[in-house]
Order: structure tokens, then sequence, then C-alpha cells
């Protein structure tokens, strides 16, 4: 059969040009091939078709592929029409299609030129597109498929696809989220992290990437004095930065994010308390309250993204600082990523609800709503309490890795690193004197093993090139110590 891609596919033919109706066919369908549009033993459209799309006689068609034919482009299958041959492209230069006509005689838009600004950035975490390939992927944020509950999410799908919940996915919602999801957040998640919250009080996202770029956009303008820490996480750098000309940045110590006279002046500061993205530090009590007193006086509201909220197995949590704010000056972003799937895209603001207001009524110019069988599907998964058993095997498999990732570190690279506190799933490392983390990441891809290189997270040029980031929520314990011993080769051979 026909693809569905081909028979949607559009061929024109120049009626004004010299040639012949069907030398133009002919160049089409040349042209198509050699661009990789028609694949070898792909089949094109019937002549039926053809002439239907093209508004010519089959008569017409059928001559042009009959020459095709014996061209050596295409093949006729007697009552299965014509296919391109598989020998097509041997020897045929790869030629791109004619461009679509735009700005100018016979070229295409200068689509640069027309841009506001550019958002390609090449300062971005490096990850090879084929991770998964590789033995030893040390990367952050991805889940591992063997500790996620497929059968209990599939049966959560299922329940939300049945007829009982069929309005709660199949109506435009416009502004409104799912109203179990937001109940089951408010009443379930929230209070784990010591927050009080209704669930007017919460704003459902596609990610925390999302919260983040809905509440800049909400609050940050081209004069707004912004914070965030640095390192810190380089898609919200980029984010902050095309809005503001103020962007400060604030120093990491051991206790957390500083509090000094950087902040002086701020209207607004980005900060990951718990589990700083991305050296794991954890902000101490007492630096916690030294920062919401001085966003008292300097009348500085607070973005605190608990990224890696569900991940916290060694010791008591701290609580959040939001649970410690009396002012409702703190804007707690929270996410699902880390947890369920990245691949879902859901995470949510809670915030007081006059901010929640104009959020989701930004929110509804920019997608209306995050789609809603996902929401009542993890709605569901929620309340049935499949989230808890979840989130009890991933600190039994966290903390297994986290151990054992400990003890490989100090034995092939010591020094380098200090065990999370918090727990999480990443090891910050720091080389030594004259260590290129960019180098040595692309030393250890040869070997098979992925880490991150530190510079995209900072700010300062040149800093950061000592660090690098090795995730293990993706790479089973066992596959761990070799792979940091592979790791340590590739260092010495730099």
């Amino acid at each position: 059969m026909l693809r569905a891609t081909m028979r949607e596919t559009l061929f024109h033919l120049e009626r004004s040009q010299p040639a012949t109706l069907q030398a133009q066919i002919r160049e089409v369908l040349t042209g198509a091939i050699a661009a990789g549009r028609l694949k070898p033993g792909e089949p094109v459209p019937s002549t039926r078709a053809m002439a239907g799309q093209l508004g010519v006689s089959r008569n017409t068609v059928t001559l042009a592929y009959q020459a095709l034919v014996s061209e050596g482009f295409l093949t006729a299958r007697e009552r299965s029409g014509y296919f391109v041959d598989p020998q097509a492209v041997d020897g045929m230069a790869a030629r791109p299609e004619p461009a679509a006509r735009g700005d100018g005689e016979g070229r295409g838009i200068d689509w640069r030129a027309r841009l506001v600004e550019q958002c390609d950035d090449k300062r971005l975490v490096f990850r090879p597109a084929d991770w998964q390939r590789h033995p030893f992927p040390f990367v952050y944020g991805q889940v591992d498929a063997q500790v996620f509950p497929i059968a209990e999410w599939r049966d959560c799908v299922r329940q939300a696809m049945g007829r009982r919940w069929l309005d709660a996915w199949t109506l435009d919602r416009y502004s409104e989220d799912d109203a179990l999801l937001t109940e089951e957040i408010a009443r379930r998640i929230l209070p784990r992290r010591g927050i009080s919250a209704s669930p007017a009080n919460v704003l459902v996202t596609l990610g925390a990437q999302n919260a983040l770029y809905l509440i800049a956009a909400l609050l940050v303008g081209r004069t707004t004095p912004v914070a965030m820490e640095e390192p810190g996480y380089p898609d919200l750098r980029l984010m902050l930065a095309r809005r503001s000309d103020a962007l400060r940045q604030v120093a990491v110590d051991q206790d957390g994010m500083t509090v000094d006279d950087t902040l002086d002046g701020a209207s607004i500061l980005f900060c990951t308390p718990s589990h700083h993205y991305p050296t794991t530090v954890t902000m101490s009590l007492e630096r916690r309250r030294a920062l919401l007193e001085k966003a008292r006086r300097e009348g500085l509201v607070i973005v605190e993204d608990d990224y890696e909220f569900e991940a916290n197995y060694i010791g008591a949590p701290l609580p959040a600082l939001k649970s410690l704010d009396e002012d409702g000056r703190v804007i707690y972003v929270g996410s699902f990523s880390k947890s369920l799937m990245p691949g879902l895209r859901l995470g949510f603001i809670a915030a007081d609800e006059a901010v929640i207001a104009e959020l989701r009524a930004l929110r509804r110019l920019m997608l209306r709503h995050p789609p809603g069988n996902n929401q009542r599907a993890a709605a569901l998964f929620l309340a049935n309490g499949h989230f808890d058993v979840l989130v009890r095997r991933i600190h039994r498999t966290y903390r297994e890795r986290w151990q054992v990732m400990a003890e490989a570190i100090e034995a092939h690279l010591p020094g380098w690193a200090r065990s999370p506190g918090f727990g999480g799933s990443s090891y910050w490392l720091t080389g030594a004197e004259g260590l290129d983390a960019a180098a040595l990441a692309r030393r250890a891809l040869e070997r098979g093993v992925v880490i991150e290189p530190g510079e995209p997270f900072f700010a300062r040029a040149g800093a950061g090139r000592r660090n690098f980031r090795m995730g293990f929520s993706s790479i089973p314990a066992d596959r761990i110590p070799e792979g940091i011993a592979r790791l340590r080769a590739a260092c010495d051979a730099l």
C-alpha cells in the first residue's frame, strides 16, 4: 500500500514552462528521488492519483512513468503499480529540490534577517543524541525503565481513556486544569515539603521549564533586576538574559546560595535551595532563614525550583523555602520529570491565588492547558497510591547507586567529588588543575562513557572547565564501577 505520507505529498507543474508535461513529471519524480523524498523500493503515487493531483490526463502520467522505467528510475510490478528502482540513486548526486520562492526572484526567505532574536545557543549541556546506545550513560534527568511501574501506569492511562473520564480529556478546558490532579498535588505532594495549599494555589505546567518561562514572562521585564545562582541552570540563564538587561549571578558555597549584597535592590530571585543545580549542595536552614529575612527587607520575590523534590533519601528533609515563607513572596515550582518520566512534561506552580490567576491567563494565551489525558492519567496514578510506591522504589534504587558511585569515585577519582547530602541522582565533580572537562567528555565517549562538562552551567567565561556532572538515574548499579574506571583511563589518556 502507498504510505500515508506519500498520499499527502503534493507535486506541482509549471504550465508556463516550455517543457512538455511528460518531461515535467519525469523531472518532478527524479528530483524527489535524488532529494530522498522517494526512497529506493518505495511506491510512487498511482497514475490515477498523480493525474488527479496534477490535473493532467492519466495517459500523460503513464507515458512519463514508462519512460522512467526505461531509464532505470522506476520498476513496474503487475497489479501493484510503480516503485522506485532500488538502484535508482546509485551514482546519482543528491540534490535539493527547487526552493520555494520568497523575497527576491527565485530565492528563499532569509529567515535570520527576520528574527527578532535568535534563540539558538551553543552553550548548552553536552549530551549525545544517542546516549542510550552507550554502555555507561552517566546522564542527568533520564529515568530507568526498570524502576518505573509500567503496568500500573498503563492501567491509569486505560482508566483515563475510558468513557467514565471522557470529559476530562476530550473537552477544551481553556485555562482550567484537571481538578483531580490539582487536588492530588495540593493534598499529597505539597504537604511532603511542608507546604499547605489548596487547589486554587496550583497551576499545572508542561514541566518545570514551562513553569520558569511563565514566571519570567510575567514578572521579568527589560529593566527588572533579576538574580540567579552561579553556577546555575543554563536554560534559565538564557530565558532571563533575553528578558532582562539586569541579570545578576549569585555565588554558591557549601551551604548553598550566598546571601549578600548581590541581592540588594533585586526584584526577583530564582534559586534551587533544596538541591542546588548542578552542584547538589543543600541550602542550610540558617541560610534559608537569612534569605527570607533579606527578601523581606528588599521586597524580593523568590522563585523556588524544587526540581528533584522526591529524591531525598539521605536523612530528614529540610522544609521547603515556601513552607517557611510568611509573606507569600515565594513561588514554588515542582516537576514530575525526575520521578514519573521527563517525556510526560508535567510540572506545577504553587503560589498565592492572585499570582496563579495571572499565570493561568498567560498560559491560556500560550497553550491553554497541558494535555487533559496526561493530566488525568497522572492524577489517577497519584490517587491510587502508585506514586508513593514509585518514590519508595526510587529511594532504594538511587541510594544503592549513590553508594556505589561514592565508592567508585573515591577509588578512581579520589577527592574529585563530595557525596550529595540530599541524595538526588547525580554527582558534581571537580577535576585536577588543568583538566579540560569538555576534552575529557570527548575522550570518555570513545570508551562508551557519557558525562556532562560543567562549563555551560557558568555565566563567567572560562569558569567550570574542571567541572563535570555524572548522573546515575539511567545506569544500573553494576555498571557504575567499570564506567568510572574507564573514565579514569580516559583522563589518564589526556
